[in-house]
């Protein structure tokens, strides 16, 4: 086992290795994203690439994991608001490289997941949610904010057209026996340590798809191509 950060540079993350998993530990309370924090994540997801081109196609997979009650409390609306080019230097660059990451990714949600949460948590390939406690929510119809529309096509494209419309128009907040029976998560699990524990068990089994190298990250980009696009385009002005 080898555990990369947290470093003097990067502690709002904790990497640990212990193949074929990855275990990429949040660390910064709600979890909002701001610079700092995204950018803490990007330097994690560039140490396991790097990681990987020493591995020669062996098995791998990412679990990304919260604390306590939050996995990711959305954005840091005043901070991403006051920063330019936050949506797209930062945010939609990291929903895109975890949409692409080139190994199978498992968000183990220790606890809410909201709006920019959820949505980080959908841009994985698997879902694990505890039935306890803690909801999947995206609440911008709550706050109101617009959604951006590669956001909006992560949500299309994760989603059956109900859950869809009950995620954007309501706000609905869904707890881990309904987000299951929505497909929005892929197991259920009670407690934050059963949480992991499954999580763990999903990306063993799914590890194997790492073989397929670069391929992996160009099918996963293929199936996404609606939202990468959209998430592509510098400039959207959309008024929040």
């Amino acid at each position: 086992m080898t555990q990369y950060f947290p470093s003097p540079t990067n502690a709002l993350v904790t990497l640990v290795h212990q193949s074929p998993l990855f275990l990429l530990t949040m660390k910064a309370g709600e979890n909002r994203f701001n610079t700092n924090f995204v950018n803490a994540l990007l330097s994690a997801l560039d140490s396991i690439e790097q990681i990987r081109e020493t591995e020669d196609g062996q098995p791998a997979a990412l679990i990304t994991r919260g604390e306590g009650k939050f996995f990711s409390n959305g954005l840091d609306l005043e901070h991403a608001l006051s920063v330019p080019g936050f949506f797209d230097n930062y945010y939609l660059k990291l929903l895109v490289r975890m949409l692409t990451f080139p190994i199978p990714t498992v968000a183990a949600l220790n606890g809410h997941a909201f709006a920019g949460g959820c949505m980080f948590a959908l841009a994985h390939d698997y879902r694990v949610m505890r039935s306890d406690r803690g909801y999947i929510c995206m609440n911008e119809v709550d706050i109101p904010s617009p959604l951006h529309p590669g956001m909006a096509a992560i949500v299309r494209v994760k989603t059956v057209p109900k859950t869809y419309r009950n995620c954007v128009l309501q706000g609905y907040r869904f707890n881990g026996q309904e987000a299951l029976d929505q497909q929005l998560v892929d197991v259920i699990a009670k407690g934050e340590e059963e949480v992991l524990i499954k999580a763990k068990e999903l990306g063993k089994k799914w590890s194997g798809k790492a073989k397929a190298g670069v391929i992996y990250g160009l099918l996963k980009r293929e199936m996404y191509i609606e939202a990468i696009n959209y998430m592509e385009v510098k400039g959207w002005n959309a008024k929040l």
